[in-house]
């Protein structure tokens, strides 16, 4: 008996897609597969096997290192692995241990920029077949489960902003290497500052044609390509989509964007605000519904003869929504992961500095859409930066909406100034965002005190090592005064 049937780790579905996908390798004669999972910062890692043995490994498992989950942004291992424990206070994580990747079937695809390669994304179990506790995905399908069982589905919809450039110098001689190693020279693509004009589309056009052939082939749901207000900056936005298809499709996306774009003598990058002149901070703007699985009806919609007048959300909306603003503080760190994305929230600019909402307002956290009878209707939570983990970001919503709907809480009135509307400011830097995470009872019982404090001693890990350098800031305001 094979690993998975032995666990019981695939679904019906699942089985059927295993055996379409060994067809495919047939057919299309392939000849790598690539196993990746996404690992606590939403990246992908893992190993890429001939496509005889990862067929043969589908069943029963590709081991792969706990170090993978013991690293910061700078890859380095910040847990003492081999320590008992592993610095994790679990005996599976010690010396370096293997888990093994388990594939998901219906994940594949062919990468479209490498023809013979197929793609297979896949969740992490221990040698006794529980699902490793710090794998986000395998934490986000949990509160996928823990909603379905009220009756419930999670549609979510991507806006997604991120900058392109060509790339000038790769900084590929050994002295360049690092942890991390040197940025890439980088030349703008665009000039910016001409909001949607077709003139700054058609400089950037010939890669964004390379990266919408390449992502359609995958099969993501793409909307529309936009240029946006930045130098070299865009956004591509996807139709919604259920439950984990949509975290699967952020992290697919997100890598095959750098990769596309490398291969043809482009630089993107989904950091924030990148340290070039003139740039303009990226968002991630997350659309957010919630359905009935019994007849898909929105739960958001206010409906006529259902809710009083002027009521733009159903009670269960309503209170939703007020659970995003409770939980906005302590949830920051998942919406926000990294130092540099603090940096994007300024006021009377179009990113939120307080936990407010407004109907189709810009400027508050959450921009509520639709209205009475719309089907259409959802929240907006425009808090995010591009480089969140998919899975923290979309299980932190879940959560904190749910609470909401079970503790009715109150959002208060639409912020028509929302930069001058009295509310909660949130996270100013990841240093306070981690404090806040830390510090609350709420996340800590619903991800577990296990998972609160490995999160905590990651994102630690990385201010620590912003603390010791010493910017440019310092020296030009300190070095000749004192």
């Amino acid at each position: 008996m094979s690993f998975v049937e032995r666990h019981g780790l695939w679904s019906a579905e699942q089985k059927e897609a295993a055996r379409r996908l060994r067809s495919i390798v047939e057919e299309k004669k392939l000849e790598v597969i690539r196993l990746s999972f996404p690992d606590q910062h939403g990246i992908l890692r893992g190993k890429t096997l001939v496509a005889s043995e990862a067929l043969a490994s589908l069943e029963s498992g590709c081991s792969i290192t706990t170090t993978m989950l013991a690293k910061d942004t700078s890859h380095r291992t910040v847990f003492p692995v081999f320590t008992a424990g592993g610095g994790f206070g679990m005996r599976e994580m010690e010396g370096a241990a293997d888990v093994l990747m388990i594939a998901d079937p219906t994940s594949f695809r062919v990468l479209p920029w490498a023809p013979e390669t197929g793609w297979l994304l896949c969740d992490i179990h221990f040698a006794d077949g529980r699902p490793v506790p710090f794998a986000t995905r395998h934490l986000y399908r949990s509160v996928l489960d823990q909603l379905g069982s009220r009756g419930y589905d999670f549609i979510a919809g991507l806006e997604v902003e991120f900058h392109i450039f060509k790339l000038e110098d790769e900084k590929m001689s050994p002295e360049h290497s690092g942890q991390p190693g040197e940025p890439p020279t980088v030349s703008l693509l665009s000039h910016g500052y001409q909001y949607l004009t077709e003139q700054r589309y058609d400089q950037m056009e010939p890669v964004l044609e390379i990266i919408r052939r390449d992502v359609l082939a995958l099969d993501l749901p793409l909307r529309s390509i936009e240029v946006e207000f930045g130098p070299s900056q865009c956004e591509f936005t996807f139709r919604p989509t259920t439950g984990l298809v949509a975290a699967d499709n952020m992290v697919l996306f997100r890598s095959a964007v750098k990769q596309i774009a490398r291969r043809h003598g482009y630089h993107a990058t989904f950091m924030c605000r990148p340290k070039l002149p003139n740039l303009f901070a990226s968002g991630w703007h997350l659309h957010q519904s919630i359905v009935t699985r019994a007849g898909g009806e929105n739960a958001f919609m206010a409906k006529s003869g259902g809710e009083p007048d002027g009521e733009v959300l159903s009670a269960f909306g309503r209170h939703y929504l007020a659970g995003l603003l409770q939980h906005a503080r302590a949830s920051a760190v998942f919406t926000t992961p990294t130092i540099n994305g603090y940096k994007r929230y300024r006021s009377y600019s179009l990113a939120p500095d307080r936990a407010i909402w407004g109907r189709d307002n810009r400027g508050v956290m959450i921009r509520m859409l639709g209205g009475r009878d719309d089907p259409a209707t959802r929240l907006e939570n425009r808090i995010g930066e591009p480089a969140a983990n998919p899975y923290l970001y979309m299980a932190s919503q879940i959560l904190s909406g749910l609470d909401g709907v079970d503790r009715k809480l109150d959002p208060g009135p639409s912020a028509d100034a929302p930069y001058e509307t009295k509310a909660a400011l949130l996270p100013k830097t990841l240093r306070e965002a981690v404090f806040a995470l830390n510090d609350d009872p709420f996340f800590r019982d619903k991800f577990g005190a296990e998972f609160v404090d490995y999160y905590v001693h990651i994102k630690n890990a990385e201010i620590e090592r912003f603390q010791a350098e010493v910017s440019e800031w310092e020296q030009r305001e300190y070095f000749e005064m004192f």
